[in-house]
């Protein structure tokens, strides 16, 4: 085999691969001798048919497969030249019928190019400058009742009464939501209970409804918030035509080991002690965001090497792809979003960047320290991924995963990140800061994480978000129902 490199240019390579026609030849006996003493031809005993009649028969055929053996072993010729290449190679061949009818026959040599970038070396530094703080939220007693008190809600009963609604009544109602006068998806809802100040439906909702009584039909008019949930509703005004079928008042509630058990659990001791430690657990998910977040902002600034194109690229076309499918969905465009489309582009395509050369970075310094990902922690993985679909789809997705080494290896990449991300914390100086939950739960709006090409709410943004590591939602008050309307319209 012989290897010529055509071009050399900043990370772009291209190297021109020529495999003797003697070489091929004697791949190709090697395989006619393994067939001999397996293939059943009539007329010949098992073993006794002739090599040549054994080419006539499955020669190109066999010399397909190695010309496809060769081209899958592409990676291993740029290995040897001391190279990674940053996607899998671009293969460059005769598309002359003639030409290639040839090197099936074993009649001439066989020749083709590989197009690649490589990945740039890359020399990892010293970590004792990289400094972080810590935000640390010590959650108070009192904040543990109040999620205590919540929880235990749902054991309270409710007896239906007469007269009008008061707060903390609980309405059992059926409504449908318009916006100019026209029904939207999402927005009707029948035998929905709602209790009077529990905030569950969006400001203004229910303050409307104190004092009906059963039998009673009214409109509520409400504005949906500037950062509701579903897009394609937020910051407009819709109408609820809403029934009144039933009010009820709320029976005692009690905060003790009864109540506990009523939920399944043995002991209020022990139900504070869950609710502790979920709300524990959504603090420190976002004190890890943002640590990381600190981390990954210095790291960046750390490397400034050209990343290789084609995946840049290809990073940018799932950014804008997602970019799109949201301002598609909200039925907005960029001049909603106080932006232009290069404005917007040239913001993605540096988030893009910045992605990359950090993916790289991370790899490098994984490969050194020796993180791997183990077979238990990507099978923990895969049944975190599988959880969020909805139970008649998660065999399915199971499946998907299990059968697709290459979707599989999407859910070991994070894992690998986290793992390294792990690492380096155990090797610079990371200084706790206690903080109040405002600060804590407050965006870093100098954080160059994310693109920013907007300055209202953007759909846009999502998508930044969901292509940067580093974003942490605040934790929920509650589990509690959704407004009808937003869950569908998610």
């Amino acid at each position: 085999m012989q290897v010529t490199e055509t071009l050399n240019s900043g990370l772009k390579r291209e190297i021109k691969v020529v495999v003797p026609a003697a070489d091929m030849e004697a791949r190709l006996m090697t395989r006619l001798a393994d067939a001999r003493g397996k293939v059943r031809i009539n007329g010949f005993r098992p073993g006794k048919v002739p090599v040549q009649h054994l080419r006539k028969v499955y020669g190109k055929s066999f010399m397909a497969e190695v010309v496809n053996e060769i081209l899958n072993d592409a990676r291993s010729v740029i290995a040897e030249r001391g190279e990674k290449a940053a996607m899998q190679p671009e293969v460059i061949m005769t598309e002359d019928e003639k030409e290639a009818e040839k090197i099936l026959e074993g009649g001439v040599d066989f020749a083709f190019s590989l197009n690649y970038e490589v990945i740039p070396p890359i020399e990892i530094k010293d970590f004792a400058d990289i400094k972080v703080n810590r935000p640390v939220y010590d959650v108070p007693d009192s904040e543990i009742d109040e999620q205590v008190q919540r929880v235990a809600e749902s054991t309270r009963s409710y007896e239906p009464k007469d007269g009008k609604a008061a707060e903390g009544d609980r309405l059992t109602i059926d409504y449908v939501g318009k916006i100019d006068g026209e029904a939207f998806a999402g927005g009707t809802g029948s035998d929905q209970p709602l209790v009077l100040g529990s905030k569950e439906f969006i400001p203004g909702f229910e303050d409307q409804l104190v004092g009906v009584k059963a039998g009673d039909e009214k409109q509520v008019v409400v504005t949906f918030p500037e950062d509701y949930q579903a897009a394609q509703l937020a910051g407009k005004e819709a109408t609820f035509d809403v029934t009144v079928k039933e009010v009820a008042k709320p029976g005692e509630l009690k905060i003790d080991d009864e109540t506990a058990k009523a939920l399944g659990l043995e002991s209020l001791e022990r139900l504070r002690e869950i609710v502790r430690s979920q709300i524990e657990s959504q603090f420190g998910s976002i004190t890890r965001q943002k640590v990381k977040r600190q981390l990954l902002d210095q790291l960046d600034a750390a490397y400034t090497f050209e990343a290789p194109s084609k995946l840049v690229e290809a990073e940018f076309n799932n950014i804008w792809n997602q970019v799109n499918r949201d301002l598609e969905a909200a039925g907005r465009t960029f001049a909603d979003e106080d932006t232009t489309e290069d404005d917007a582009r040239a913001e993605y395509q540096r988030l893009a960047e910045r992605r990359v050369r950090l993916g790289l970075v991370l790899a490098e310094i994984g490969e050194k320290a020796a993180v791997t990902v183990s077979d238990e922690e990507l099978q923990r993985g895969l049944f975190e991924q599988v959880r969020r679909f909805p139970g008649n789809q998660q065999q399915e997705v199971f499946e998907f995963y299990r059968s697709n080494p290459e979707a599989l290896n999407t859910l070991r990449a994070p894992i690998f990140e986290e793992k390294v991300v792990d690492h380096l914390l155990g090797q610079i100086s990371v200084t706790d800061q206690k903080v109040s939950k405002d600060e804590l739960l407050a965006d870093d709006e100098d954080s160059e994480t994310e693109a920013k090409p907007a300055k209202k709410k953007a759909a846009p943004k999502k998508a930044a978000a969901k292509a940067e590591e580093g974003e942490a939602e605040a934790p929920k008050k509650k589990a509690a129902p959704k407004k009808k309307a937003e869950k569908d319209a998610e």
